[in-house]
């Protein structure tokens, strides 16, 4: 009985040490991969990270799991068991010979079940991991757009794909489920079986006196000790297989480039000078190039804007900027330097970046401005609020800096959100600072305070933005447009503005601009037409004329001094010349078409008074400047096309549709000019 239970004893101690290492192999485990991998995520390139699915990257913390459980559960125990089984199978030789090739030929039949299973349930496995990918996947898309599907109702069209991408995953899953079962079941057949084999076969040996009863009943003993692990191996490699897989692709991502960390070089604060050198940049070998070839510099300080329409590479300029993607070709210089020499660490505290998808995380608003600088004191913290136009608005809160907004900031409105994401890109006092549409949730005060808020810190800083506001765009001091991942302008906001959105071109009350302008070449061309000092006005009808209400080719256009009646005449009523003559004034503007009767020139008491007289006083101003004029068509004449003309029309009704720079050839002085006199008029 001692010996018993000193037996029982020792085997309970040795069971609790194995556990007890167990755990703190999957303890460790844990720590290690889970920081390394984290590490490893965080510092890969934006591009590879862009190039998974999120369900993809999820899924690799899964696999930690995996290979701890792997290693601290049953199956780690079961390697340690097996090697036990040749230890029996050694003992069973001993004391039952006549026994081991049968015990032998079941284990080798053991080994090639579970070999199989594992070639059967690879594939199984990789199924039913790729449905439910694809399926939490749409769960998370469902979740993180909750908002759009309530107040749409899109529960009725997101539901057939929810329906069939669980159905999936449930065949999947079914699949795998009833190929384990078999392997298992057919396991434990060949268990019964073995007993059957061994029992058979042993009392053939009694009969023939060559094996005893007792070596038949301690081998059969020993048998469920070597035959159990055999038989967990079936059910068990699909686990190892699974582990197997996970350790596969862990290895690849640890295996990937990372972005650099530790620094070529080590220089002090930069004074901000960015520059590109013909930079080009595609998302993959077979895509078209989103920025081709661009080669640009931008001195420190002042305040940038890059314009152009939407998918012209706006967005993907500023991120090679920040260095978060990596050039096909060319190189992206700060104050000299390929910023490939920099780390990410360097990079990110000299350049920040406010993305347009504002982005914050379930916390404080002290929390959230304070990832840009873990660092940060809070006077830093208040002053990064106060000039990103928050601080007012942070201060009214329940709890202040210290209210909680939510998951992803969602106890906050869209222009909110977006203003305390400036204020994490200031708090750590970037030398540039890149924007993209950093005013597109903000109201028209915002967008005010914004743009003076920019034009401070633009004085010590070198500050790039994504823009379509008039309001931000006006106080740039450059302008960079983009057309298909190439310049097309740059140069000053003062010159490049007028070009691109016809700044000053305004309407007149009456009359189009083009038209105007036609008027303006028709004048120069035939100055015959404007009349002189002494002459006398043609289109006054002299006694006993017959005014005729069809106008002559060259007769002046409505406003002109034809068709106006004597002053004698206007004494004594309506005089009928005037009926004939009052129709011209409304034909001429039509194009100079054949008027009604003379019943139609029933309004002839307006045309009567001396007004019309005044309206032509404008022809004088108009022949004193033809020398003016000349300057103006060439500008719009020689140089700019009426297709030019309806280029820069369409840029001021649309706002982001861009002549090409070979379209319009402007001399700046001329531009400014000229708009100026045109928005006079």
């Amino acid at each position: 009985m001692i010996g018993v239970a000193l037996v029982i004893v020792f085997d309970y101690v040795i069971k609790q040490s194995r556990s007890r290492i167990m755990q703190t192999v999957a303890l460790r485990v844990d720590v290690e991969i889970g920081r390394s991998l984290f590490d490893k995520v965080t510092s890969l390139p934006l591009d590879m990270l862009e190039s998974r699915a999120s369900g993809f990257w999820q899924a690799l913390f899964r696999d930690v799991d995996m290979i701890r459980n792997t290693l601290s559960g049953a199956p780690a125990i079961l390697l340690a068991d097996l090697p036990f089984t040749f230890v029996f199978l050694g003992i069973i030789w001993i004391i039952a010979e006549p026994l081991v090739p049968v015990l032998a030929v079941i284990w080798c039949l053991y080994i090639f079940i579970a070999w199989r299973s594992s070639a059967v349930m690879n594939s199984a496995n990789q199924d039913e991991r790729e449905s439910t990918q694809s399926r939490d996947q749409i769960i998370s898309e469902m979740i993180n757009g909750r908002t759009t599907i309530k107040a749409l109702g899109l529960e009725r069209t997101m539901r057939p794909m929810w329906e069939l991408a669980h159905a999936e995953n449930i065949e999947n899953a079914s699949t795998r489920g009833s190929k384990t079962d078999s392997f298992s079941n057919f396991g434990g057949i060949l268990s019964v079986a073995t007993t059957v084999a061994m029992t058979t076969v042993g009392a053939i040996f009694i009969i023939a006196g060559e094996l005893t009863m007792g070596s038949l009943i301690a081998t059969n003993m020993l048998s469920g000790r070597l035959l159990g692990p055999l038989n967990q191996l079936v059910g068990t490699w699909r686990i190892y297989s699974s582990f197997g897989k996970a350790v596969e692709r862990l290895g690849e991502v640890f295996g990937a480039e990372s972005d650099r960390m530790i620094p070529e070089i080590e220089i002090d604060r930069p004074r901000g000078e960015i520059a590109m050198e013909d930079v080009t940049f595609a998302y993959s070998e077979e895509a078209a190039n989103v920025v081709d070839g661009i080669k640009i510099g931008i001195r420190s300080g002042g305040l940038h804007a890059v314009v152009g329409r939407n998918g012209c590479g706006k967005t993907t300029m500023i991120k090679l900027m920040q260095g978060l993607y990596k050039p096909k070709s060319g190189r992206v210089m700060l104050d000299g330097a390929d910023i490939i020499q920099f780390s990410r660490d360097q990079l990110v505290s000299w350049i920040g970046y406010v993305p347009q998808e504002t982005v914050l995380f379930a916390g404080s608003v002290r929390d959230n401005i304070a990832f840009g600088n873990p660092t940060a004191n809070d006077d830093q913290i208040i002053s990064a609020a106060t000039a990103a136009g928050v601080h007012k608005f942070i201060i009214d809160l329940p709890d202040g800096y210290g209210s909680e907004i939510g998951e992803a900031g969602q106890r906050l409105s869209g222009g909110q959100r977006q203003r305390i994401a400036i204020a994490r890109a200031l708090v750590s006092d970037p030398v540039v600072l890149l924007l993209d549409e950093p005013s597109s949730n903000l109201d028209r005060q915002a967008e005010e305070e914004l743009r003076d808020t920019l034009k401070d810190l633009a004085e010590e800083h070198t500050v790039i933005l994504v823009s379509h506001s008039p309001v931000l765009l006006q106080g740039c001091d450059n302008l960079i447009a983009l057309d298909r991942g190439k310049i097309a302008l740059a140069g000053p906001a003062k010159e490049i503005l007028p070009r691109l959105f016809g700044a000053g071109k305004k309407k007149a009350p009456d009359k189009p601009a083009d038209e105007a302008e036609d008027k303006s070449e028709d004048q120069s061309a035939k100055p015959s037409g404007i009349p002189k000092p002494g002459d006398k006005p043609s289109g006054i009808p002299k006694p006993g004329d017959k005014p005729s209400g069809i106008p002559k080719p060259g007769d002046q256009p409505a406003g002109s001094p034809a068709g106006i009646p004597k002053p004698d005449a206007a004494k004594g009523g309506i005089p009928r010349p005037a009926k004939r003559a009052a129709p011209a004034k409304a034909a001429a503007p039509a194009g100079g078409g054949i008027p009604k009767p003379v019943k139609r020139a029933a309004p002839a008491k307006a045309a009567a008074p001396a007004q019309p007289a005044k309206r032509a006083a404008p022809a004088k101003p108009a022949a004193a400047n033809l020398a003016g004029q000349s300057k103006a068509e060439k500008l719009f004449k020689a140089k700019a096309p009426k297709d030019g003309d309806n280029k820069i029309k369409q840029a001021e009704t649309s706002g982001t549709v861009l002549p090409n720079s070979t379209d319009i050839e402007i001399e700046p002085e001329t531009t400014i000019a000229t708009v100026s006199s045109s928005s006079d008029k």
